[in-house]
């Protein structure tokens, strides 16, 4: 690996000094070549010596959004320079999300392995979306409940004979439009009557034919029971 130069940006003084001591005992080839715990520290630093690397913490002075600011700054400005965020902001998802979106190389969580000469290396090579092992987990279980939600879906659609206008007609429903306004969708090219029609066969299709009496409520109910709606995908489509 390599000499290079880092900036740390963190405003807890234990917290700085540790990070520092990781850096000399595991990271070696770093030069420090100054520390901020604000924003105005930042920018004097980056004007005195552009670093390969700046380390970012999110929550400065008590606010997390003044970390991902920095990053977007810092992408824009100084696009030749890494961002790799290390911060204790272990549950905001949103967060994180924030930060990547903003332009940051990867992130690692002050939690489990914490920062890795190997992350480090990554980072410098050019890598993107480097996380370390809690963060990785955290992807990994959404994305096993994404596949598996999925596939449920996906099976539903088959065992009831789900097609698109199907699904449209329940979707629509769902957010609360008549039967009425699904049928001036531009995509439902069918009128009031066979979207009557259409209900009433899919309300025999999940419920079987024995059942009582079922409303719009129960029927769209029944619908996200067995997957084939998505409450995470419940948008309306251009009308």
């Amino acid at each position: 690996m390599d000499s290079f130069k880092v900036i740390i940006v963190e405003d807890v003084a234990l917290e700085m000094k540790g990070t520092k001591e990781i850096f000399r005992s595991e990271i070696p080839e770093a030069e420090i070549i100054g520390t901020a715990m604000n924003e105005t520290d930042v920018w004097k630093l980056m004007r005195d010596n552009q670093p390969d690397l700046v380390l970012l913490d999110l929550g400065l002075g008590g606010s997390t959004t003044v970390g991902v600011d920095i990053c977007k700054q810092l992408r824009r400005r100084y696009p030749d320079v890494h961002v790799l965020i290390f911060t204790g902001e272990i549950l905001n998802e949103k967060l994180w999300v924030d930060a990547l979106d903003a332009g940051a190389d990867g992130i690692i969580l002050k939690s489990g392995e914490l920062l890795t000469k190997g992350d480090v290396q990554s980072v410098l090579n050019g890598k993107r979306m480097v996380f370390n092992q809690p963060i990785l987990e955290k992807i990994l279980q959404r994305f096993r409940k994404s596949v598996l939600d999925e596939s449920r879906r996906q099976e539903a659609f088959l065992d009831y004979d789900i097609d698109e206008y199907d699904e449209r007609f329940l979707r629509h429903l769902a957010l609360g439009y008549t039967k009425d306004m699904i049928a001036g969708l531009k995509a439902m090219p069918f009128g009031v009557k066979s979207i009557e029609k259409r209900q009433n066969d899919l309300t025999n299709r999940l419920f079987g034919e024995d059942h009582g009496s079922v409303n719009a409520t129960r029927l769209v109910t029944k619908a996200f029971e067995l997957g084939i709606l998505d409450l995470e995908n419940l948008e309306a489509d251009d009308e």
